[in-house]
């Protein structure tokens, strides 16, 4: 069965490969940039099937969320699933630098990765409870990090965000199920996107790719195939799931 299907963050990396896949399955996907627009519609025109859109919006204010989330609903008629992926990454080690720049890279990081998502999800909810049809099918599938179990020292708000985006689509998962409403999680290791290849390059990068026996690191696709599967397929048994892509580079 067709779904219709926003993906958040998905111009480039990871969020691209997810609408990619999705869109190869059959789905109808909203390609969500945060700024980029034009990245967004290269996304979009690539995809196979008809009937995808593009949306554009920053995440960091529930405004934003709303606009965005407002616009995908009128495009696509309305949404069965909602991938939460867009997220930062910014550097900040409690050692270094100064008060203000902690505070700020926090601030930017949790609105970013956390409350964006907290947001969504609750707009995706009543969008659910108030459809026609009726709520129950409707997916919620958040990507979060490895990073939430093995810890982020030069990055704390990061590592903090992902554990709070983990327990949050458990708490859904919970919320959610006597609607018939399905809520997981990925937690990926290391990925192979712009954002995370500068430090794959030199010796640092030979340590990453050390972590995992597999001795790499993931390709988005890889990331994607699971982030579709539990979109479209998995069964509603494996709700509140958090599931590690990070080649046993981490096992808990």
């Amino acid at each position: 069965m067709n779904s219709n299907i926003l993906v958040t963050g998905a111009g480039r990396g990871i969020g691209s490969a997810i609408a990619a896949a999705l869109a190869e399955a059959g789905h109808t996907v909203a390609v969500h940039a945060g700024h980029d627009a034009e990245a967004a519609r290269r996304v979009a025109a690539a995809l196979p099937g008809s009937g995808h859109a593009v949306v554009v919006g920053d995440l960091a204010s529930p405004e934003g969320c709303r606009q965005v989330f407002a616009e995908a609903v009128d495009q696509l008629g309305g949404l069965d699933v909602l991938v939460n992926n867009a997220g930062i990454f910014r550097s900040q080690p409690v050692t270094s630098g100064s008060f203000e720049d902690w505070e700020a890279a926090w601030r930017q990081t949790i609105d970013v990765n956390l409350m964006a998502p907290a947001n969504l999800c609750r707009l995706m909810a009543g969008h659910l409870l108030s459809r026609s049809q009726g709520p129950a099918g409707g997916r919620l599938v958040n990507v979060g990090s490895r990073g939430a179990y093995r810890g982020e020292p030069d990055n704390p708000a990061y590592g903090a965000s992902k554990a709070g985006l983990h327990a949050l689509t458990q708490s859904l998962a919970l919320s959610l199920a006597p609607h018939g409403i399905f809520a997981a999680a990925v937690a990926p290791g290391f990925v192979d996107t712009r954002m995370g290849r500068p430090a794959l390059e030199g010796e640092s990068g030979v340590a990453i790719r050390a972590q995992s026996p597999f001795n790499r690191v993931a390709e988005p696709e890889e990331v994607a195939a699971t982030v579709a599967w539990l979109a479209t397929e998995a069964p509603i048994w494996t709700s509140g799931t958090i599931i590690d892509v990070n080649g046993a580079s981490h096992l808990r």
